[in-house]
């Protein structure tokens, strides 16, 4: 999968994180918390703050611990939530975590590791757009985050 951002969701104000199937038509959005959304916002901006939040601190336990994270996958989606699993290395030897999609894909960005969905959840949950105006929507959609900041994500917003 392809991470295309964060966005807010009107009148919600609610975050979602936007996956695009590579080289496909299929998008999986998912309606994240304020907190996970302003942690994948700023690593993809790369901003670094100058105390460590939760991911950075778990992307250097990974690294004290000499783990990699080898890939996220989106496994599925249960009542309206959806599980992932975190994928980790640790001496040659594959481990999976299980982890809330926002948080393990914000470990994803922090540790430039592939995120992948399994194909029967994109069959379920995947939103298809194949004309030109969804195309359009997608590259507005593209200019947003160009022009978004980690702020437009807290509480107060």
């Amino acid at each position: 999968m392809e991470l295309v951002g964060v966005r807010i969701e009107l009148p919600t104000n609610s975050p979602i994180l936007l996956l695009r199937e590579v080289g496909g038509t299929r998008y999986l959005p998912i309606w994240i918390g304020a907190n996970e959304a302003t942690a994948i916002a700023l690593a993809l901006e790369g901003v670094e703050p100058q105390r460590p939040m939760t991911h950075d601190l778990m992307r250097s336990m990974l690294d004290s611990l000499e783990a990699t994270v080898e890939r996220v996958v989106i496994t599925e989606l249960q009542e309206g939530t959806y599980f992932a699993d975190l994928v980790l290395l640790s001496n040659g030897e594959p481990t999976s975590v299980s982890a809330r999609p926002s948080d393990a894909v914000a470990i994803a960005v922090r540790t430039s590791s592939p995120v992948f969905a399994e194909r029967e959840l994109l069959e379920d949950a995947g939103v298809e757009i194949r004309d030109e105006d969804d195309e359009e929507m997608i590259e507005k959609f593209r200019e947003f985050l160009e022009d978004i900041s980690p702020e437009d994500f807290t509480a107060g917003s």
